[in-house]
């Protein structure tokens, strides 16, 4: 089996913000600016994760939310099979960005441990600005179709037709995707998929969290997933978008720049 190329040895201290630190909040925008993510610390109760979601980002409910905004994420034991569903089960979780399935997915995803599983449970976090280049370098053709509009359909019999990357109108690059079986592709971009997992899986980073501990990504750059657990794993994830600007998406590495193109359809 291909092994998972691995960036940085430690993930967890090469991206970690001291929460405490005078300025703490404007350095979480920056590198949030700059390389899409954050790893934090000392966010000890669902109250301490509620109260530093509300300061950096505009909380957005969904579906699976709690009423305070939060969800739970947990093996509730009735989920394993559903389709949609895989996060509240104890299998492995597919890469994906959050809300794939709506029209304006949020910005920002923020996910604190409460409680370690016993074995396994490792979130899998792969940065789309390197799977971008792979795909548009070493790919060749596989980047410029996964550009094209309108290729792809994510979600239930409400969801949302897209593609997976998405050019503005300032050449900045926006991702999304999901891998699961609420992912519908067009013929032109089916053959490229197994290129795009495995440009996932080869720059996914392996991050296990502590309780207390968590990640703040990018969801228009920022790819996430799990490996299976045992155990009574507990966490708790915020969406929403933030307090503070930021530009559409992620600047591509120049070479994996196309020739002038536009798909600015979400």
């Amino acid at each position: 089996m291909r092994r998972a190329h691995q960036p940085y040895a430690d993930a967890f201290a090469h991206h970690h913000i001291n929460l405490t630190a005078p300025g703490a909040e404007a350095t979480i925008a920056a590198q949030l600016r700059d390389v899409g993510l954050v790893t934090l610390d000392g966010l000890t109760s669902r109250n301490a994760v509620l109260a530093f979601a509300n300061r950096i980002m505009n909380l957005v409910p969904h579906r699976d939310s709690d009423s305070d905004g939060l969800t739970t994420i947990r093996d509730t034991g009735r989920h394993t099979h559903r389709v949609g569903f895989a996060g509240f089960g104890n299998g492995d979780l597919d890469t994906h960005t959050e809300r794939s399935g709506t029209p304006n997915p949020p910005r920002l995803m923020l996910l604190v441990c409460g409680q370690a599983a016993v074995t396994g449970g490792e979130s899998l976090l792969t940065d789309g600005q390197a799977v971008h280049t792979s795909l548009f370098i070493g790919g060749r053709e596989a980047g410029p179709a996964l550009a094209q509009p309108r290729t792809a359909f994510f979600g239930a019999g409400d969801g949302h037709t897209t593609q997976v990357f998405t050019f503005h109108r300032d050449q900045r690059v926006s991702v999304r995707l999901r891998l699961d079986g609420l992912a519908r592709w067009s013929p032109t971009v089916l053959p490229y998929i197994p290129q795009l997992r495995a440009a996932a899986i080869h720059h996914q980073m392996p991050l296990a969290l502590a309780p207390g501990q968590g990640y703040l990504l990018d969801n228009e750059r920022w790819l996430h997933g799990r490996r299976a657990f045992t155990g009574d794993r507990l966490c708790w994830r915020a969406l929403g978008h933030p307090r503070f600007p930021m530009l559409r998406g992620f600047t591509p590495a120049p070479e994996a720049v196309p020739p002038p193109m536009l798909s600015e359809v979400g």
